[in-house]
């Protein structure tokens, strides 16, 4: 007779044996459990979460919408124009809210006060730098931030926008409009690419500083002063203008322009210092 081999010959193979005689056994019970357990997929699973899962991973958005031209509130041009050296004092400008330092504006009056927004002072370009802003909008603006320094003054009122006479149109211009034809979604091209405008976003936002270069910005044109700027790489640039540094607040201030816009402004200043 013959003797019967085994395939377990040493103890390595025989602790492998073991261990597979008790894990597959569990994995059978855990699958057959799932199995019996488990109803449709996702039959359970909450439609919010769902939809919230499988949403775009991003928006389009061409430009922010800024209104008529003139209807801009004080506030407004605050934020978006001076907002950049008022906030923080720069380069002498009266900080916002400091009634000391707004007293002696005020106690000049208004009409200097306008004057002096509308035309430039000092370090201060004419209208903050923004030559779109009408004199009305500005002179909103300094009352704004006069009346937050003590004043009581009486702000240019924000005339009635044109969409009310455009609402009440005579109904027989309704079949000329309906034949227009609809705009194709190609049309939308120009329109987002007129928005990244870098010499605009410069001119109503970066002006302030770069301008003149208040607090130590890099006058716009200075080849030396832009040149150990540029040696870092535009990546450290953009971040910069992005995230802020020094006495530079984040994108210049101006928290509505988008990434695009930032990066345009500093490439349009980069190109005048080359």
């Amino acid at each position: 007779m013959e003797d019967h081999s085994t395939p377990i010959t040493n103890p390595k193979q025989l602790v492998v044996v073991v261990l597979l005689a008790f894990a597959i056994p569990i994995t059978i019970a855990a699958m057959i459990s799932q199995l019996v357990t488990s109803g449709e997929k996702g039959m359970h699973d909450n439609p919010d979460l769902i939809a919230a899962r499988i949403q775009p991973v991003g928006t389009v958005v061409l430009a922010e919408a800024t209104g008529p031209k003139g209807m801009l509130t004080g506030e407004q041009v605050f934020n978006q124009v001076c907002k950049t050296c008022h906030e923080a004092g720069l380069a002498g400008a009266p900080k916002f809210g400091d009634k000391a330092a707004w007293g002696k504006v005020i106690a000049k009056g208004e009409k200097t006060a306008f004057e002096h927004a509308l035309s430039g002072f000092n370090a201060m370009p004419p209208r903050g730098g923004n030559s779109e802003l009408t004199d009305d909008e500005v002179k909103r603006a300094v009352v704004y931030m006069a009346n937050q320094g003590g004043a009581n003054w009486t702000a240019p009122p924000v005339a009635a926008t044109a969409a009310a006479p455009a609402a009440a149109a005579p109904a027989a211009a309704a079949p000329a409009a309906a034949a227009a034809p609809a705009p194709t979604p190609a049309a939308a091209a120009p329109a987002a690419a007129a928005s990244v405008d870098g010499k605009a976003i410069y001119e109503s936002t970066c002006v302030a500083c770069h301008g003149a270069g208040v607090a130590g910005a890099p006058k716009f044109g200075d080849k030396a002063a832009w040149a150990p700027r540029i040696k870092t790489g535009m990546p450290a640039l953009y971040n910069t203008a992005m995230n802020g540094k020094g006495a530079m607040p984040p994108r210049g201030g101006n928290a509505t322009l988008s990434d695009a816009q930032v990066k345009a402004a500093v490439d349009y200043m980069v190109a005048a210092a080359k």
